[in-house]
């Protein structure tokens, strides 16, 4: 049963208008390209309500969620606030029997996601993450070269990102908010992983190295991880490893290396290229990706609610990639092997 007659009846609204990114303001296009109707932004800060105002005119501006739940007929609300909000806000707007889609990550821990999925359930709404990449060309282009054989049976994938440096100081870099250094751009390189290798998840093992920057002194107070890796055991006996770092002087190339039976392919948000073997002669290919379709994440959520469409992002696949940072950090911490609870 579809939850709405065509697009334009889907009344969406933002949680989050700040100038980081104008991702506020790139929402609400999105919504708005796919035929969905943007009514309402909340926002704490008063100067960037009035930025909303202007960049949408007439649009209803709020200082908090709870007023915009009482206010606004709004029936479809992204957030788009730091990682440790999501939950609250999230379990806020789906008890009140909105549709919810979050920013990427979902949350920080397995059991945020678990009370959000279950919150949807009960609500009869929908729990979205805003994976766009999941239409990246890279990894579109990469899906197509690799399930045309020209690799061979993938094995393996080596997942990375960073290089040596200070990070900036934001929330993103405090662990408290962001769940550590993994979970920024790990949760997107596990979902490009995910994509490749469909097999359930058996184990994992998460490293860390903490508080390396100077001989007797952590840079500040509440401080991502200076590096984070991880070991991905799947169930057919494949493997994938993501490392995000900022100690590392000499990183690898591409984003993503995905190694199988007949030759390797890497690529990173621009290019990829094929490493393959033709007798004793090593054949280098190289490439373009093709352009980018993130614009269909909200083409999709807007079909779904209208149309019946089965959504893509849905909560469980979603859950995946923070079911494997969150084990991660849960083994660094205990310094164990963990078994993954969702497959």
């Amino acid at each position: 049963m579809a939850f709405f007659k065509s697009a334009d009846d889907v009344k969406v609204g933002v949680v989050g208008y700040g100038g980081s990114f104008n991702m506020g303001h790139s929402h609400l296009k999105e919504m708005q390209k796919a035929g969905m109707t943007p009514i309402a932004v909340a926002e704490l800060d008063a100067e960037r309500r009035k930025v909303a105002a202007a960049d949408f005119p007439g649009i209803e501006t709020y200082d908090s969620l709870a007023s915009m739940l009482e206010h606004s007929d709004v029936n479809l609300i992204t957030l788009i606030t730091p990682h440790n909000t999501h939950c609250e806000l999230a379990l806020e707007a789906l008890k009140s029997g909105r549709h919810v889609v979050c920013e990427k990550p979902l949350a920080i821990h397995t059991e945020e996601c678990d009370a959000m999925i279950a919150a949807a359930k009960d609500n009869k709404v929908v729990i979205t993450t805003y994976h766009n990449r999941h239409w990246d060309g890279c990894i579109l282009e990469a899906l197509d070269n690799i399930n045309s054989g020209m690799i061979g049976d993938v094995y393996r994938i080596e997942a990375h990102m960073g290089g040596y440096g200070l990070p900036r100081d934001w929330w993103r870099s405090s662990r408290s908010i962001s769940g550590g250094i993994l979970y920024d751009w790990g949760v997107h390189l596990l979902e490009y992983s995910l994509q490749i290798i469909d097999s359930p998840i058996a184990e994992v093992s998460g490293f860390s190295v903490t508080g390396h920057w100077a001989p007797h002194t952590v840079w500040k107070d509440d401080t991502n991880e200076d590096e984070g890796f991880c070991v991905v055991r799947f169930r057919d006996g494949r493997r994938l490893t993501l490392c995000v770092t900022n100690l590392d002087s000499n990183p690898p190339e591409g984003q993503l290396e995905i190694t199988g039976t007949k030759g390797t392919y890497v690529f990173d948000g621009k290019t990829w290229q094929s490493i393959t073997h033709d007798q004793d002669r090593t054949v280098i290919t190289k490439g373009n990706n093709r352009k980018s379709e993130g614009g269909l994440f909200y083409q999709n959520v807007a079909n779904h609610l209208v149309k019946e469409e089965p959504l893509v992002i849905t909560g469980e696949w979603a859950r995946r990639p923070i079911h494997i940072l969150d084990l991660a950090c849960r083994s660094a911490a205990e310094n164990k092997t963990l078994s993954a609870k969702y497959a």
